[in-house]
């Protein structure tokens, strides 16, 4: 009997603000810009790819592609979607 699997979907786990930004926050402190872009995919979505399209006006296919998997988002989209999310990142002297 073959084992039927399901598509894992990351932002079922990320609903709260606390928690998205908790998964931002680790991933611009991971220095990692391929998961700094997947995280804030997941919050996007998890927030609703529609609403954060509408505010930052950008089309969802956009976001999808600046987010998705092969991913290379400007810093200018970045910004963007970030203040859809109303969230902000934080820059100080590394210690």
């Amino acid at each position: 009997m073959p084992l039927e699997t399901f598509p894992f979907e990351a932002e079922r786990y990320f609903q709260t603000p606390e928690a998205q930004v908790d998964l931002v926050t680790d991933a611009w402190e991971a220095g990692d810009p391929a998961y700094l872009t997947h995280a804030i995919g997941i919050v996007a979505r998890a927030r609703g790819i529609a609403e954060v399209a509408r505010a930052t006006g950008l089309s969802r296919q956009a976001l999808y592609a600046a987010f998705g998997p092969k991913g290379n988002p400007t810093i200018g989209t970045v910004m963007k979607v970030l203040r859809a999310l109303e969230m902000t990142l934080e820059i100080r002297r590394a210690a």
